[in-house]
């Protein structure tokens, strides 16, 4: 019997990811934090383009492909339903919102808040956190223009947590409301945009509430609001939020692994784009319900690399029903 106890615990520590401590590695420059772990690389930006992890800075470590967008969990607005055509002079220009084109689709919606924060804000502030098995990011940025009527001020607040063993990081966004609104919502990329030619660069898409659609869908453009479209007022609930697409070398054809964003409450999410604008757009918009000033909400994430859609769905389902994560130099959890 103790033997039998013994080789149970000498297994259970052989096959914890995260039984070697420090197994990772932090740089930081006066422009950018680099990370990297024996699966991951990233980079996250202080100045320029910020928020989430620098373009073609995702290096999976098993197989040497990287994101193919612009980056990844990256924010832009707080917003709501409703056109901003009545007061659009009274706006800055970051904050205007078109709709009616191929770009934004036919549905009217209107900044809350801005500016777009990954183009506007220009520099951030990241907090570095060192755990025994992980490192993690915390950043934040105060909105600071706002619609006529509304204030300025509401806080965003983005966690970005990189497990020594995975080939994924967990993260957070969140909205610390100064104003109220019966339908406030944050718009994202999840994961990331895609750039290619003529699908070049990847072999499909997946969408866990379509399925998986070819590349050969996305040679000509295509509003957001055309095909490929999730609302939840009109579809319902999906069982998982999952979103990605299948990486192809583009120099010898080969499919490589597929990056996967994950948001792990199906029900935050009011509406996910998919459409082909000059490349394949994720646009991504949680909330959508009433927040009153003084209120917050928040969603939890998985991004990363993955082997095949069973394994994204093993890992979802472990997580599903979060929308909070907390940090620590101690830890990190997952929370509802």
């Amino acid at each position: 019997m103790l033997s039998r106890i013994l080789l149970s615990l000498v297994l259970c520590t052989i096959s914890n990811p995260f039984a070697f401590a420090e197994d990772y590695t932090v740089t930081e420059a006066e422009d950018e934090i680099r990370i990297s772990t024996p699966e991951l690389e990233a980079a996250i930006r202080k100045k320029g383009y910020v928020t989430g992890v620098k373009a073609q800075s995702f290096i999976d470590k098993k197989t040497g492909a990287k994101d193919l967008g612009f980056g990844l969990d990256i924010a832009d607005w707080i917003m709501e339903p409703g056109s901003d055509e009545a007061y659009r002079d009274q706006l800055p220009a970051e904050m205007v919102y078109k709709f009616g084109n191929e770009y934004h689709g036919n549905t009217p919606k209107r900044s809350i808040e801005g500016p777009q924060i990954c183009t506007q804000a220009k520099e951030l502030h990241p907090e570095i956190l060192r755990g025994k098995d992980f490192v993690a990011i915390r950043q934040s940025f105060q909105y600071r223009t706002a619609a006529p009527g509304k204030k300025t001020g509401s806080k965003w607040t983005q966690v970005l947590v990189f497990p020594v063993g995975q080939r994924y990081f967990i993260s957070m966004q969140k909205i610390e409301a100064v104003n109220g609104s019966d339908a406030m919502f944050l718009r994202i990329d999840m994961p990331g945009h895609i750039k290619h030619k003529n699908g070049d660069s990847f072999e499909e898409v997946y969408l866990s509430y379509k399925g998986r659609i070819p590349s050969t869908e996305f040679t000509t453009s295509f509003a957001p609001d055309q095909k490929l479209n999730y609302r939840r007022d009109r579809d319902g609930v999906p069982e998982r939020m999952i979103r990605g697409y299948h990486i192809r070398d583009t120099q010898t054809g080969k499919a490589g692994p597929w990056l996967a964003g994950m948001t792990l409450d199906p029900s935050i999410v009011s509406e996910a784009w998919c459409h082909q604008r000059g490349y394949v757009c994720f646009i991504e918009e949680f909330g959508e319900r009433p927040i009153g000033p003084g209120e917050s909400f928040s969603a939890a994430f998985i991004v990363g690399y993955f082997d095949s859609l069973d394994e994204m769905h093993a890992v979802y389902d472990r997580h599903k029903g979060a929308t909070v994560l907390a940090v620590t130099p101690e830890g990190w959890k997952l929370t509802k």
